[in-house]
């Protein structure tokens, strides 16, 4: 991150439920946001429900600013994103999250993504105020989206540019992949079907006598397609002989 572009602030306007601020900053800390502001939220501010909700994004939450009109909360902000579906006599450019985050990434002032209350949306004029509309694309049979899902869609399209993060929030990062098991030697698997095999004859598995090859012949080639490791073939072999004590085999 450089500081010709500062993160977004996200501003909420008129949030009606603490739990749906709560989500959002969740959503927000999950990709490197940490700056929320909150336009007359219906319920006021503090809300005892938004930290449970948050799940832990209290670094979110304890910064969280109100405002009593959008245009305060974005006074600082130089290019303004309204997040809404095309407004009826509202002419601004329309960009998807992606480009819109291209276009944050490249701008060297204070970006603001805005978001309307969760029931009704933005209205007209707070449309108006923004300079640009951000749209998802979504299916039109069922095109709802819920306020949190609607952060993190914008803020997860920004985490995508950024380089490094600031303010007390580490790097973004995928989780650690666990490294597999290596593959047992072939050895070991030739001893595990021999195994089987013996217990499947005591058991009188292959039935008729007569197809016992061909069955053999899919069973170690069902058994030679799953890559065993050692622990693996130990495992298997404690299951033959836990069955064959049961009478299963």
């Amino acid at each position: 991150m450089t500081a010709a572009s500062p993160p977004p602030v996200i501003v909420l306007v008129r949030p009606q439920l603490g739990e749906n601020i709560g989500k959002t900053a969740r959503a927000m800390l999950n990709f490197g946001l940490t700056e929320l502001r909150l336009v007359s939220p219906r319920d006021g501010w503090p809300n005892p429900d938004a930290g449970p909700a948050s799940a832990g994004a209290d670094v979110v939450l304890a910064g969280a600013r109100v405002f009593g009109t959008l245009a305060e909360a974005v006074a600082d902000c130089t290019t303004i994103y309204a997040t809404t579906v095309r407004k009826r006599g509202v002419t601004k450019p329309v960009l998807t999250p992606e480009a819109a985050a291209r276009e944050v990434h490249a701008r060297a002032g204070r970006s603001a993504y805005v978001f309307g209350p969760e029931r009704s949306g933005l209205e007209t004029d707070d449309v108006a105020l923004a300079h640009t509309i951000v749209t998802v694309p979504i299916n039109p049979a069922f095109g709802s989206l819920n306020l949190a899902q609607a952060v993190i869609l914008l803020a997860y399209e920004w985490s995508k540019h950024v380089a490094g993060i600031g303010e007390g929030v580490a790097a973004l990062a995928s989780p650690p992949q666990v490294p597999l098991d290596p593959p047992a030697p072939h050895g070991e698997l030739e001893e595990l079907i021999g195994h089987l095999v013996r217990d499947l004859d005591k058991s009188g598995y292959f039935f008729p006598p007569e197809r016992r090859e061909a069955t053999l012949r899919a069973l170690r080639t069902t058994l030679t397609k799953t890559g065993w490791s050692h622990n693996d073939i130990r495992m298997m072999h404690g299951i033959i002989v836990a069955l064959g004590r049961s009478g299963k085999i």
